[in-house]
């Protein structure tokens, strides 16, 4: 039986998240299932110029964790027979003129080749910018509740180069997940969010994790996000938490909390949502990018503890999710930071989640997976 500890109780825990706060993160909410029980602890302050602590299991806008929960409900149709990991997205999808070498694994991969609606980062360092919401600066900040249709981030990538031939190599690509959802609506006629209940957060009890669409709010209670800019050549920190996320649609747009995050992932890898080949094709990384399904798959600590994870970040909101192969053992964590052009925030993200990873699965490296803000 799990039980609850305080920040006390594991003073190493609640001091790395005490130090993420003072490398620049304005909130952090931790919670750590182990051996050991639960402990759950929260460093930072909700909102900056306030005193009142972030929120212990605040919500938070995922970022690419979106993914996982998108791929689990891909594949929970694989499951009942609606769809096949191998079939052509063409078939489903005709109006987009998608190859038709492209699989729903592919797209669950990110083996597709297709363009990057939030922009590409070639291997030259150049890159090539996508839809006008991820233009970083005052643009964003001022067009935030502007709404996009996932059929217009879809037609965007489409009319740029694909990067390589369907299956031939790995590449990031938050257009995958938007084809993604388009497919979930086509073979089922019903929404994306109705068939998120249905599939993965009804049979859960995930009554914090929300699918928002158009839907610029957030529950309570949630930490404030920010996004800093220059106006005149001064530094300005906008309030974004209000935002309507559909510019990266299932790119990255729920909402959920380190509790509902810790019991889907658990559940997940756990085998309670997927029968035993599915979730090992869930499981089983590409050698390049070790992806697998809407995972990465790492190893962490001397031993090679193997951990299947996806982290994201959405403007001034972040979530951690760790999770043992068998669900027993688990990280998971809402944050929140001022976000900017320069990305200044990444290195400290990367540090901080090597450093809970390596205090609650082990003492080696694990490389943070995805720790960036969509598209910036």
């Amino acid at each position: 039986m799990s039980r609850t500890h305080s920040g006390q109780d594991r003073p190493a825990l609640q001091k790395i998240i005490e130090e993420m706060v003072e490398s620049g993160f304005t909130g952090v909410s931790l919670r750590v299932q182990d051996d050991a029980g639960h402990w759950e602890g929260s460093a930072g302050v909700r909102k900056l110029g306030e005193s009142a602590k972030a929120p212990v299991n605040g919500h938070v806008r995922i970022g690419s964790n979106t993914k996982t929960f998108t791929a689990a409900a891909v594949l929970r149709l694989v499951g009942e027979g609606t769809l096949g990991l191998d079939t052509p997205v063409a078939g489903h999808l005709p109006g987009f003129g998608l190859d038709p070498q492209i699989t729903v694994r592919m797209l669950l991969q990110h083996t597709s080749g297709v363009f990057n609606f939030t922009g590409e980062y070639y291997d030259d360092g150049t890159f090539a910018p996508g839809i006008a919401a991820t233009t970083a600066g005052q643009e964003w900040v001022d067009n935030r509740f502007r709404t996009y249709e996932p059929t217009e981030l879809v037609r965007l990538a489409l009319s740029k180069p694909a990067r390589f031939e369907p299956g031939t190599d790995w590449s990031y690509s938050n257009t995958n997940y938007v084809l993604a959802r388009l497919l979930i609506e086509k073979v089922t006629g019903r929404s994306f969010a109705e068939e998120m209940r249905r599939l993965v957060l009804g049979p859960l009890g995930l009554s914090d994790t929300v699918v928002p669409e158009r839907d610029p709010e957030i529950p309570e209670p949630h930490p404030h996000a920010y996004y800093r800019y220059e106006e005149s050549g001064l530094p300005k920190t906008v309030d974004v938490t209000r935002q309507n996320p559909s510019w990266i649609s299932t790119g990255g747009d729920m909402i959920s909390t380190p509790q509902d995050l810790h019991t889907f992932i658990s559940a997940l890898t756990g085998g309670k949502l997927l029968p035993t080949p599915l979730l090992t094709e869930m499981c089983t990384p590409h050698p390049k990018a070790g992806y697998g399904l809407g995972v990465f798959v790492q190893q962490a600590g001397a031993d090679g503890t193997t951990l299947i994870t996806h982290n994201g970040g959405m403007a001034g909101h972040a979530a951690l999710m760790y999770s043992t192969p068998d669900g027993s053992s688990t990280l998971t964590a809402a944050l929140s930071y001022v976000d900017d052009a320069a990305m200044s925030m990444a290195a400290a993200f990367q540090e901080a989640t090597q450093r809970l990873v390596e205090e609650v699965f082990g003492s080696g490296q694990a490389e943070a997976a995805d720790a960036t803000v969509p598209g910036r």
